[in-house]
């Protein structure tokens, strides 16, 4: 087990209820993204790559207000929205 691996938070839904979470794998799709490997990282949690970006850009919005912000700000979320969702499906299914 690796350093960052030990460090990683239980799913409680996981453990009390036996399936996973809407949120269960971003921890792990992080740590294989700074591993370099965003293949396995994107299988693990499709939206890690509309998150990313959507948290920097709320953090930009905080120190510089753009009206094209906002924009951005919406679609990413409802994108980062969507993704979650019919990848929680996709796993419920599969």
């Amino acid at each position: 087990m690796q350093l960052t691996e030990s460090y990683m938070l239980p799913c409680l839904n996981k453990k009390l209820f036996g399936f996973e979470c809407m949120g269960c794998g971003i921890q792990r799709a992080m740590v294989l993204l700074i591993h370099g490997d965003f293949i396995a990282a994107f299988k693990m949690y499709p939206a890690i790559y509309t998150l990313i970006p959507l948290l920097f850009f709320i953090s930009v919005n905080l120190f510089y207000k753009f009206k094209l912000l906002h924009k951005i700000i919406n679609y990413l979320a409802i994108a980062s929205i969507l993704i979650i969702i019919i990848s929680f499906i996709a796993k419920l299914i599969y």
